[in-house]
């Protein structure tokens, strides 16, 4: 069966999750994307798929490109940049998948800001900046509290997502992404306080699983980089309710879906939603955590198969994710390699993201990270006892 993937650059999610998955599930797969090269050699990711240089980030182009074979089985994608493509093209095959308007309501910041407050589930304090408006006047039209939030609307990975405390500042703020993007839209929203989670959910528009979900641990303000995730099993009945109701109101429900909300005095409110499946090993460790074949699951929805009525998924483990980040701009001279190992019950995989010998700037986002830990084990105390261990036992060093 020849399914369509689309794709920008190489992720751990595509390479290591989804690629896999598609050959076990028997699918010859053409990888859609305008980093051709960055694939590596014709044979590099298997015998059955085939990658090709698209202009996927335009709905048209892709269209055309599939159109060009006949109706494939599926058209796929794990890109928070191309969501919107990937449901416009898999609706005019007549395919499975998302709706190109939830999709397009998730990506947009502004427009789930607007679409939920007049759904009446949730109401934030927000003003959209769009680029050719002058800052000032779009600051002091919005109302919005301090401290406040601003960020690009069609962002991603809390790159320049910063926090602001007064308006001398968020004027100063904002100056400063418009010089780095000055075609993009921005958001600036209230503060919303509470503690950081995430809910993992997978659909297939007909029945939505829970698959629990993390807490988060943030760098300091003014940043939100995201440097430890520990796995919630279960949220509390009235967060899950108030959760997926916002979800089912955007329209959410196919696929995998990662959504991020803060809850404070037992009110969850809704910081971003991103329909695809959680990045940065995440997925990894959930699909080893619970036992259950993830990415199988996730493009079998895709193929049109229902979802079983009871996923059977472990229940006796615990598990985080650390993320070690770099603290100045420069070079990496030293490193830990991959590793995996045992410690008693509890097994732990590091894998590097950052070569050493390359000179990096500082970001303030998760393209800081030097590498990623995944710890799974019987209890939450072994876990943390055994990843506390393992990072204080590497060295990272940075030469400016």
């Amino acid at each position: 069966m020849q399914t369509y993937l689309l794709a920008l650059n190489p992720t751990d999610s595509v390479v290591s999750g989804f690629l896999p998955a598609a050959g076990r599930l028997g699918l010859s797969v053409t990888l859609l994307t305008d980093q051709p090269e960055a694939y590596g050699p014709p044979v590099a990711l298997g015998p059955d798929v085939e990658v090709t240089g698209c202009d996927v980030r335009d709905h048209r182009a892709v269209i055309s490109h599939i159109s060009r074979r006949g109706r494939p089985a599926a058209v796929f994608t794990n890109s928070d940049h191309l969501q919107v493509q990937g449901a416009l093209a898999a609706e005019f095959f007549g395919l499975p998948g998302k709706s190109w308007q939830a999709t397009l309501r998730t990506k947009d910041k502004a427009l789930m800001r607007r679409h939920l407050a007049a759904g009446g589930q949730e109401s934030v304090r927000s003003v959209e900046i769009l680029p050719d408006r002058p800052l000032g006047d779009c600051v002091e039209a919005g109302g919005v509290p301090y401290p406040c939030v601003v960020k690009p609307r069609e962002g991603v990975a809390s790159e320049d997502v910063v926090r602001a405390d007064d308006p001398a500042e968020l004027l100063r703020l904002c100056a400063e992404i418009r010089e780095r993007r000055p075609d993009a839209a921005l958001v600036v929203e209230e503060y919303l306080p509470g503690e950081l989670y995430t809910m993992e959910t997978l659909g297939d528009g007909r029945r939505l699983h829970v698959l629990g979900g993390f807490h988060t641990r943030l760098s300091p303000p003014p940043h939100f980089v995201e440097e430890r995730l520990t796995y919630v099993p279960a949220h509390p009945d009235p967060v899950r309710e108030q959760i997926l109701g916002r979800l089912e109101l955007l329209g959410v429900g196919f696929g995998a879906c990662h959504t991020e909300f803060v809850v404070h005095e037992g009110r969850a409110r809704i910081i971003e939603v991103n329909y695809r499946v959680i990045g940065d090993h995440g997925d990894l460790l959930l699909a080893d955590l619970l036992g259950i074949p993830l990415f199988d699951h996730i493009l079998a929805t895709h193929l049109g198969r229902p979802l079983p009525e009871r996923l059977e998924t472990r229940s006796d483990r615990a598990a985080r994710i650390d993320s070690p980040c770099a603290d100045r701009a420069g070079v990496l001279t030293s490193a830990p390699g991959a590793t995996d190992l045992t410690d008693g019950d509890v097994r732990l995989v590091y894998r590097p993201l950052r070569p050493t010998g390359e000179r990096h700037p500082l970001h303030r986002t998760n393209r800081d990270y030097l590498g990623i830990l995944r710890t799974i084990g019987p209890d939450q105390r072994a876990v943390d006892r055994a990843a506390d261990a393992f990072l204080a036992a590497q060295r990272w060093e940075i030469t400016p």
